[in-house]
Order: structure tokens, then sequence, then C-alpha cells
């Protein structure tokens, strides 16, 4: 009995070591992709910046784009809330106009892709059946 007991202490530890060292290498491993991998690259590129403005201002949408317009446009109305909450609902109606606009969109060509592929599985069953 005493055998048996000191074995599988025995057997617990190697296992024990053994989960220690692949631990140890699985951190090494990931510390050495994480210090090798260079991320940085978009920072540098000076055509990203107006890629991405382009994007930006891609809509021709009068409500602002950006957090610095958005506090651009606040500082602006700062002196009267009227005004501000009046633009604030405008600004909400044009946001909710887009996000429908693309839900819509979205809808179609998922409706679309649906259709094709019940098209597709009807063709397939009839090909089968036809065998």
């Amino acid at each position: 009995m005493i055998n048996l007991i000191s074995r599988t202490i025995s057997h617990i530890n190697s296992l024990l070591k053994g989960l220690q060292v692949k631990g140890f290498l699985a951190v090494v491993l990931v510390g050495f992709l994480m210090l090798t991998t260079n991320v940085s690259d978009g920072q540098n590129n000076p055509d990203l910046k107006q890629r991405v403005r382009e994007k930006v201002e891609q809509n021709d949408a009068q409500r602002p784009k950006t957090v610095g317009q958005w506090f651009k446009d606040a500082r602006e109305t700062e002196a009267s809330p009227g005004e501000r909450l009046q633009k604030i609902g405008q600004q909400s109606g044009e946001a909710f106009k887009e996000f429908g606009s693309g839900y819509v969109e979205g809808a179609q060509e998922t409706a679309s892709d649906v259709g094709d592929s019940a098209a597709k599985a009807g063709r397939n069953i009839t090909d089968k059946v036809a065998r």
C-alpha cells in the first residue's frame, strides 16, 4: 500500500514538472512572438491617414463624423442648450436614417443570398432524385 502511494505521488510530481516546463515554453513562445511582431507599420504610412479620412467623409451627412468635430459643435452651441438639443435631435435623426438604410440594404442582400441558396439546394435535390 505504501509503495502504491509513493508511486502515485512520484507520478503526479513528474506530471507537474512536465506541465511547468510546457507552460514556461508557451510563455516564452508567446513573448517571442509579441516582441518580434511589427504592428506599427500603419503609423508611418501617410497614405493610410488619407484613406481613413476619405472613408470618414464618404457620406454627405451634415452631422459630426469624428469626436473632434462633435466637441467643436458642442463648444459652438455651449451658450444655448436649446439649440444644442435641437442639433442633437437632427443629428440623431440623420444617424437613424443612415442606420435604417444600411439595415434595409443588408436585409435585401441576405434575402437574395437565402433565395440563391434555396434554389441551389432545390437543384441539388432534383439532381439526386433524377439519378
